[in-house]
């Protein structure tokens, strides 16, 4: 990975420039400015990254990708669709500001964000045998692209034009069970631009990764287990503690005693760490230069992933079984209910059953991204153009493919005996569970982006003697629209195990249009000055103006100092204000704090509804949002004391307001007098177990929409140092570390609220902000053979549960290369060589247990091989 430190302004505009004369220097454009120019190194931190290095390295993802990206606090990747409905997303999280404060863009355009919830792109949509290069800029950059830019830009670049052909095979091979891989990419084009005036090619990739069960890898099992109380055999209760016909022993490797009369459920022990996973992409372009001054091009790229999940059966918590049916405990099948208990024979029980019958909860999210670009560049009157026109679009379709149920019937075949919930099913339980089977589509998300963008710039001349100034002018146009639809029928038997609403058909749409200048003046001949300034319309969430001042200071040639300041601005996701408000289950175990204060049930209410229970939640959009506003500051200095040696320091304060996002459910429920209009209680003042009771009068729930919650503050500073010896004799040696120290990140959880402390501290719904991450490297090279060694590291820190702290996270890498020939490259490789396991945590935000999947890879020591012909 290279670093350089390009351009001023705030910006991503990486299109490649008009052809130059020959003989002449070219100016380009480059990320973070919109003026084309001959010199890249101006006032913002830019980190360049080399898909020939990485492709050196065996990477095979994007998402493997952002592990080397220091200033990226990831905290979603494709194992998050396991439980959740993410369709295997992967979103880029630069400063831990939120995925939707990076904005991405392919080719210096946007793509449409994910479907589900229209906050920022999938980036495993972005076809990666395409990629030339990627742009991260570090740095807020509203002052020219409005929305999504507070935290900074990754600019995906693919080639501007291909000759000849080259195929990719590989495959990956953990040493343990599980995860194994394959993938291969090919391409190819013909037509010489400056030669036959035109050029064609396309590249297709293809990846599939085998899933990862929990079973396989035994350190899942370290600390406390996640449980829930819903098991099978199922428990049972009336006013009293549950009892279960497993108790007290609870003896099955899925079962654990809740210390009294039931069981508790071990549902992480089957669910997968790493999910079965196909994509495919392609991108093909055609370009035709018109003239010396104008180049005409055609980009199209679609790309589609398939994500197959699987979780524990389905939890139903307020299923009921009359007296004297077949399986009614004491009647002969049942053994009778313990006194403490307190079940009265004459009464119906209410059952709480994990559907084990019907096996494990199976999903299919197939996600599809298009775009089609039509662009104009080139050269007219002194002034070099861009203009564009783009449709973008995002579908996914998440499909039921086993282990639902249609609650109805299951409810009945429980009540009146003919399904038994505490073991084996006979014959006619067997067909009543097989009956109530269903599988098919639940719903659909679409979200759409269709722009219009033009822009130009040109140098204006030496005004002061120390160089030429330049300007740019630039404008966009955008329609967004956003799309959540029920398949109401089918969604309407599922919904007991879904928690899905069936009614939900959900539509938001908005106009965005943005002008915004540019303009660069040398003051001095080692001092440069310049500015942006853009105005943003946005129909549903108003206007707003955010200007960007820089300074770039190089007094000789080994030193340069560089700074900026920048507002932001962040209109709100149509999914943040449209979003369908459903219910779901707590991701935790929680007591109601009014019916079972400190554990203990008040007299009436039975502990088995009332305490260590996971209660229904509403989630959703809010149309009341209002927009995020922030202020960005940087100051860095670069130190080049020899030609192949370089070091860096950027230093980066970054804050905003009105900070949109869920509160916590545990900040909830730890204060619930503070919190106590969110307690949306029954009539008869209870709390939901059951998503089958949800809408209804008997649904009681906590509410936690989507709202501006408060502020965050960070800074920190980003470090970078590149030395290299070349040597005749023993080749030439590399070395390269990027790192991020985070000095401070702090939030509040409402408007004017305290100050929370998130750095090093796991804290809120996103977990922790590293101190300190980075990604060395050490390469050689000498004639046809290359080797290297790529660290990753992660600080330690306090646990979600802050008696214990998780250690810190190191992987070792290493790879070979070997090209006999110019047409024919080899790379064999190991990741993670020290088969490093991920330190243990007591998260409980996801359904993987005894490490954080947002931070850790679950695979371990993983041998690959790379294989490329070129033709």
């Amino acid at each position: 990975m290279k670093k350089t430190h390009i351009s001023l302004a705030v910006a991503l505009l990486a299109a490649f420039g008009a052809q130059a004369q020959q003989q002449q220097l070219e100016r380009v454009e480059v990320t973070g400015s919109a003026i084309k120019r001959l010199d890249a190194e101006t006032a913002n931190p830019v980190t360049v990254i080399k898909m020939t290095d990485m492709k050196s390295e065996g990477v095979t993802s994007v998402e493997q990708i952002l592990s080397r990206i220091s200033a990226s606090q990831t905290t979603q990747s494709g194992s998050q669709a396991v439980g959740s409905a993410t369709g295997g997303a992967t979103f880029a999280n630069l400063r831990g500001l939120g995925q939707d404060k990076t904005l991405v863009l392919l080719n210096g355009r946007r793509i449409a964000n994910n479907a589900l919830d229209a906050t920022a792109p999938d980036l495993n949509m972005i076809p990666f045998g395409a990629i030339e290069r990627i742009e991260v800029l570090r740095d807020g950059a509203s002052a020219l692209y409005g929305t999504d830019a507070i935290g900074g830009v990754i600019n995906f670049i693919t080639k501007k034009s291909y000759t000849g052909g080259a195929i990719t095979l590989g495959y990956d091979s953990p040493k343990e069970a599980g995860a194994k891989a394959k993938n291969f990419n090919i391409g190819g084009g013909f037509g010489d631009l400056a030669k036959d005036r035109f050029n064609v090619f396309a590249v297709l990739d293809y990846s599939q990764q085998d899933k990862l069960m929990a079973g396989q890898r035994p350190y899942v099992d370290r600390g406390t287990p996640k449980t829930s109380p819903t098991p099978f055999p199922a428990n049972y209760y009336q006013d009293g503690d549950s009892a279960n016909p497993a108790a007290p022993g609870c003896a099955s490797p899925m079962l654990v005693s809740d210390g009294a009369t039931g069981c508790k459920y071990l549902f992480s022990r089957v669910v997968e760490l790493v999910p079965e996973t196909k994509k495919i992409s392609g991108l093909a372009k055609a370009s035709v230069q018109l003239s010396n001054d104008h180049l005409l091009s055609f980009e199209y790229f679609r790309a589609e992933n398939t994500n197959k999940t699987v979780i524990a059966g389905v939890p139903y918590g307020a299923l009921t079984m009359d007296p004297g049916t077949k399986y009614y405990p004491g009647n002969g099948i049942t053994p009778a209910a313990p006194a403490s208990a307190k079940i009265d024979a004459k009464l119906p029980i209410t059952v709480k059953m994990r559907d084990e019958i019907s096996g494990g909860r199976a999903d299919s999210s197939v996600n599809t991204q298009q775009r089609f670009v039509a662009a104009l560049e080139g050269s007219l009157a002194g002034w070099d153009y861009q203009t564009g026109l783009a449709y973008n679009e995002n579908k996914i379709e998440n499909n039921l493919i086993g282990g639902y149920t249609d609650g109805a019937q299951i409810k009945a075949g429980v009540k009146t005996g003919v399904i038994n919930p505490f073991g084996a099913q006979d014959a006619a339980g067997a067909a009543a569970v097989q009956k109530a089977a269903v599988n098919g589509l639940l719903y659909t998300g679409l979200g759409k982006v269709t722009s219009l963008d033009m822009r130009a710039s040109r140098e204006l001349g030496n005004w002061l003697g120390a160089g030429n100034a330049g300007l740019a002018l630039g404008a966009e146009y955008r329609k967004e629209d956003f799309t959540n639809k029920a398949n109401t029928e089918f969604a309407e038997k599922v919904v007991a195990s879904t928690g899905y609403d069936p009614t939900v058909n959900n539509h938001g749409s908005r106009n965005v249009s943005a002008v915004y200048a540019e303009v660069s003046v040398p003051v001095l001949t080692s001092l440069e000055l310049g500015g942006a300034l853009r105005h943003d319309r946005y129909s549903d969430s108003g206007s707003t103006t955010n200007p960007k001042f820089t300074f770039r200071f190089q007094p000789n040639k080994q030193v340069l100092v560089r700074g900026s300041y920048s507002t932001g601005f962040r209109a709100p996701s149509l999914y943040e204000l449209n979003a369908p408000q459903t219910y779901t289950n707590t991701g935790n175990n929680h007591d109601d704090p009014v019916r079972c204060p400190n554990g203990v049930p008040i007299p009436g209410a039975p502990k088995a509804a009332n305490c260590d229970q996971q209660f229904q939640s509403l989630g959703g959009g809010n149309p009341n949002l209002k927009p995020e506003t922030s202020v960005n500051k940087t100051l860095g200095f670069v130190f080049e004391p020899m030609a192949d040696a370089s070091i860096g320091f950027d230093f980066w304060w970054v804050s905003y307001k009105h900070k949109i996002d869920v509160l916590p459910e545990n900040a909830v429920f730890a204060d619930p007098a503070k919190y106590a209009a969110l307690f949306k209680r029954a009539s008869d003042g209870t709390l939901a177990t059951d998503g089958s009771l949800c809408p209804g009068v008997k649904c009681g729930y906590v509410e936690l929409l989507t709202q501006n919650l408060g502020g965050v503050n960070s800074n920190g500073v980003d470090l970078s140092a590149n030395y290299r010896l070349r040597t005749s004799s023993l080749g030439t040696f590399t070395t390269s570390l990027n790192g991020t120290y985070v000095s401070k990140y702090e939030y509040q959880n409402e408007e004017g609220g305290a100050w929370i402390q998130r750095t090093g501290v796991y804290s809120g719904n996103n977990g922790p902000i590293f101190r300190w991450t980075h990604a060395l490297s050490v390469s050689w090279k000498q004639g046809d053979f290359g080797l290297g060694l790529v660290n990753r590291y992660k600080t330690g820190y306090t646990d979600e549960t802050p008696s214990h702290k998780v250690d810190s996270y190191s992987v070792w890498d290493i790879y070979g290369n070997w090209a006999p020939i110019k047409a024919v490259g080899l790379t064999v490789g190991v990741r993670n060589l020290l088969n490093q396991d991920p330190p243990f945590s007591n998260q409980t935000r996801t359904f993987q247990t005894g490490y954080d999947p947002r931070f850790a890879d679950a695979v371990g020591r993983t041998y690959y091989v790379r294989g490329t012909y070129s033709f």
